[in-house]
């Protein structure tokens, strides 16, 4: 993101540098130019020195470091378009004759872009043709920018939106781990409460089983008391029998006997 948010100012940048180098191609010194293209330069300049008082007023005036200062090619009337260099004044592009609202340019072949008095530079001779090819370059570059502005837009609110998505996203799984959390503290309560089941089911099967065994125990002692008692019974009806034999014989004998004294 932070990248292509970069991207305008390297344009930029790389304007100011391509304008520079273009310049350079295009302003030539009266030392490398054949004498007829040197006696132009001399005449072009001769013509715009009576007017050095109007051009320096507009370059005041504007606040500018100087300005591309020419005589129309149709009318011959005085065009000054400010600006910090030729690649900015021609972007500007405000003529602005002395004493009169601006009026269509017609451009010569060659210009010069003269500065102020405080800037410690002389006049530059630029060809319009480079200033054109400097506007052409820039209007496709603004257009590259303003691009890459839209496509920086653009990735800023899908960004915004795959944000939004994931907080989103985020809030929807914690709700989830929120459920689940509480699901699992209901199992884990039904679990214990199944453990617990089970521990009580056990401890009662366990005295059950204590129980039965007591039970079984008992039912075996009662058993063997009744065995015991049965015998016993048993053993006490033959002595009352044997008692009860005795008794009658002893009856009889004592009849015998009675019957005897009679």
């Amino acid at each position: 993101m932070r990248q292509l948010l970069l991207v305008p100012r390297t344009l930029r940048s790389s304007i100011s540098l391509m304008s520079l180098a273009v310049l350079v191609v295009g302003c030539a010194s009266h030392t490398l130019v054949p004498k007829e293209q040197a006696a132009a330069i001399q005449n072009r300049e001769r013509a715009l020195a009576p007017h050095s008082g109007a051009i320096q007023d507009a370059i005041r005036q504007s606040g500018n470091l100087g300005a591309l200062a020419f005589l129309d090619a149709g009318d011959g009337h005085l065009v000054v378009l400010p600006g910090d260099n030729p690649a900015d004044a021609w972007a500007r592009h405000t003529p602005s004759p002395p004493g009169g609202p601006p009026r269509p340019v017609s451009m010569p072949t060659v210009v010069d872009f003269v500065y102020r008095p405080d800037v410690p530079k002389a006049p530059e001779t630029v060809t319009s043709s480079s200033l054109q090819q400097q506007e052409e370059l820039r209007t496709k570059l603004a257009a590259l920018d303003a691009e890459l502005g839209k496509l920086s837009d653009s990735v800023v609110e899908t960004r915004k939106e795959t944000q939004t998505s994931i907080a989103t996203a985020r809030q929807d799984m914690q709700k989830t781990l929120d459920s689940l959390a509480d699901d699992l503290a209901t199992a884990r309560k039904f679990m214990l409460q199944t453990a617990q089941l089970g521990w009580l089911d056990h401890e009662l099967s366990v005295e059950n089983a204590n129980g039965i065994r007591k039970v079984a125990a008992a039912s075996q002692e009662l058993t063997a008391n009744s065995a015991k008692l049965a015998d016993t019974i048993h053993h006490l009806s033959d002595s009352l029998a044997h008692q009860l034999k005795e008794l009658a014989a002893r009856l009889d004998a004592i009849q015998n006997r009675v019957s005897n004294l009679k």
